[in-house]
């Protein structure tokens, strides 16, 4: 398990004067307080949170900013992508502002990744832009959606379509928080860290092959693999902001995992954000292999090790009936990397070397579906 004497590790995300810092370790959340009237001096607050979030460790953040000083209102939303919606977003946004805090006052988000797109999205448009910290309770949120400002919420028509770039002030990732995860949670945002080394870092792939077991037991390796995630994660963000080009990459896996969230009605019971990528990634890396730009071998290495780790890998993991291929190819093209109506995806040339594919002809994405759907 994470111990509280681990100190702290400090990512900076470079972006001029928006620069911020991700502070990494066990226990920054007793700090939280301490260290936003540091970045903030005379802010008040608005918490949001999920109600399974708040059971657990929404005392320490208000027992924190009390101490520093920082008056603060609560916002509690249920749990779940569900809560990802235009009519939760309406009502954070009402409770911000029944709150009265101004522009200059801070909105942060205590919980995982739905929790932090919601509340970034209100921060964004609420008084046009306030303050906006992150405080990511999941392994998912902490190396991945925390970082680098996208927030959103879903549609009807697809995942994230909606939302704004809103970038933190600060995000603060207790690593002792992820003890509280059930194993699946836990799972799910692994596969995020597992595809920074997909993406371009083939050493950091190969170094969680060999150091897994002590990520997910709580070891040293735990805070290391989170900082070296946000430390790719903040290159990118820091070269793209706003997804012109490299930042691309950072969807390796989502766009065949974003069309299985939908086409699964964002039913956690089913599958989740996390599952969703994994089997995204295996999918990539093995329509990679179908289009013999990558090595059927190293299709394998990536779906063995996601499988040794317990995420699933194929369409077939999904409980329960999917749509047939074309339904899921209308749900890939509804996804957000649609340019102008061609297909985008993903694809690498081995493992650490992804690269954007455009014009990815619908008559392949077809057949290859329809191969992953054959039992």
């Amino acid at each position: 398990m994470s111990t509280e004497t681990q100190a702290p590790v400090v990512v900076p995300v470079d972006l001029g004067a928006r620069s911020y810092d991700i502070v990494i370790g066990p226990g920054i959340l007793g700090s939280a307080g301490a260290e936003i009237a540091r970045r903030i001096p005379g802010t008040r607050a608005a918490i949001v949170t999920d109600t399974n979030v708040a059971a657990t460790h929404l005392r320490t953040l208000r027992d924190a900013l009390s101490e520093a000083g920082i008056a603060h209102e609560v916002v509690t939303i249920a749990p779940g992508e569900k809560s990802k919606s235009f009519a939760t977003l309406q009502d954070a946004v009402d409770a911000i502002l029944s709150a009265r805090l101004e522009r200059g006052d801070t909105v942060i988000a205590l919980g995982g990744g739905v929790v932090g797109d919601l509340t970034g999205f209100a921060a964004g448009i609420v008084r046009r832009g306030m303050n906006f910290v992150q405080a990511p309770t999941s392994l998912l949120a902490q190396v991945d959606s925390s970082v680098g400002g996208k927030t959103g919420i879903n549609t009807g028509h697809g995942k994230n379509l909606v939302g704004v770039f809103h970038q933190p002030r600060l995000v603060l990732a207790d690593t002792a928080a992820l003890d509280t995860l059930p194993p699946r949670e836990f799972r799910a945002g692994y596969a995020e860290m597992a595809k920074y080394g997909l993406i371009d870092r083939p050493e950091f792939f190969a170094w969680l092959e060999e150091n897994w077991k002590d990520i997910f037991a709580g070891g040293a390796a735990r805070v290391e693999a989170i900082a070296q995630s946000c430390r790719a994660k903040a290159d990118v963000v820091a070269r793209d902001e706003r997804e012109a080009g490299d930042r691309a990459l950072l969807n390796l896996g989502h766009t065949f995992g974003h069309a299985l969230e939908a086409a699964t009605s964002y039913d956690s019971a089913r599958l989740v954000h996390g599952e969703g990528v994994a089997i995204g990634m295996a999918l990539a890396h093995r329509f990679s292999a179908r289009l013999n730009l990558a090595s059927p071998d190293d299709a394998g290495r990536v779906e063995a090790h996601l499988r040794n780790v317990g995420l699933p890998t194929r369409l077939s993991d999904i409980p329960g009936e999917l749509p047939d291929a074309r339904a899921l190819l209308a749900y890939i093209a509804q996804d957000k990397k649609v340019s102008r109506g061609a297909l985008t995806f993903i694809l690498t040339r081995g493992i650490g070397q992804a690269f954007v594919a455009s014009d990815v002809p619908t008559s392949q994405v077809l057949s290859f579906l329809e191969e992953n759907l054959t039992p």
